[in-house]
């Protein structure tokens, strides 16, 4: 259990389509290092609790990657969503009032804009989130930051890490395409089932595409 959790990076953030696009480079790159990334979709049972899935998940997990950047409504009419920061906060009370290991968890809050999570939710001063302003690239170096100084992953440039994740995609692609897939049949399938495909490349050498 304890290398696992030692390994494990419980993902709490948005998992709208326009999203999806970072949460695959930020799962990428805990991959890339060595971590399991770990989403509460990853139990797709529909009989059990979702609050008591994700529970259980922090618990499993030494680290802790937040994204709150659809706390706040895009549109009128549209409602803030509070799951992200909810979570957040059951991972914080997790750490604060446990006993060894828990009291070791290692956190990492994002949003897309510096500073803006302050009008809602100032408990959080003094925290200083990581900005990512939506881009794929500048999340990935952030994570990368993160955990090599707060994981002891071993250091490589973020540029080329960058780079190994569009070697995987490229990969990836071609590979379901000669298995048969469509294009939609990849760009719907879950992101959980993209993981296991991350790990397999690593574990496989992380080989070139097939052209």
């Amino acid at each position: 259990m304890t290398a696992k959790f030692n390994t494990s990076v419980f993902i709490n953030c948005p998992f709208d389509e326009e999203y999806k696009p970072l949460l695959q480079a930020l799962a990428f790159c805990c991959v890339n290092f060595g971590f399991a990334p770990r989403l509460a979709s990853e139990n797709m049972d529909s009989a059990s609790i979702r609050l008591s899935r994700i529970t259980a998940l922090i618990k499993e997990c030494r680290y802790s990657v937040h994204d709150l950047s659809r706390s706040q409504a895009s549109k009128k009419g549209e409602f803030a969503r509070m799951n992200m920061p909810f979570e957040l906060g059951v991972d914080y009370g997790c750490r604060a009032y446990s006993a060894h290991p828990l009291d070791q968890k290692r956190i990492l809050i994002l949003d897309e804009k510096r500073y803006r999570y302050q009008a809602a939710l100032s408990d959080l001063a003094g925290c200083d989130p990581e900005a990512h302003e939506g881009d794929y690239e500048k999340l990935m170096t952030v994570v990368r930051n993160w955990l090599v100084n707060e994981a002891g992953a071993a250091p490589q440039a973020a540029s080329a890490v960058v780079y190994a994740y569009q070697d995987f995609q490229e990969w990836n692609w071609e590979r379901l395409l000669m298995d048969g897939y469509g294009e939609d049949d990849i760009k719907s399938r879950p992101t959980i089932e993209l993981i296991r495909e991350m790990q397999q490349w690593v574990d496989a050498g992380r080989p070139p595409s097939f052209n």
